[in-house]
């Protein structure tokens, strides 16, 4: 009589790598600066600056991930929809010059 035959185990399961919460700002050279959340029950993407409280906030899908909202506010302050903070103490020096 010969052994039985023993079962091979499964090979074990790969895990995917979570992608960052906390990114670069891009006005900014420090780094993990901005963090993105997003809120599934309302389908509201946000990202804010730790640095200057910037804020900005996207309608989103079941599928975006935070790295969607960053590259959203990203294109929106290249194209000049968002302003940069910098744009902002200018604008406001010249109202405080102008009063």
């Amino acid at each position: 009589m010969g052994n039985r035959k023993s079962s091979a185990k499964p090979p074990p399961k790969k895990w995917n790598d979570k992608l960052n919460t906390v990114l670069n700002y891009l006005f900014y050279s420090h780094d993990t600066s901005v963090e993105c959340r997003i809120d599934m029950k309302n389908l509201i993407g946000k990202a804010s600056c730790r640095i200057c409280q910037e804020n900005f906030s996207t309608t989103i899908i079941a599928l975006s991930e935070p790295i969607d909202v960053y590259s959203e506010w990203i294109d929106e302050s290249e194209a000049g929809a968002v302003t940069a903070p910098s744009q902002i103490s200018q604008i406001s020096q010249t109202l405080i010059m102008k009063q």
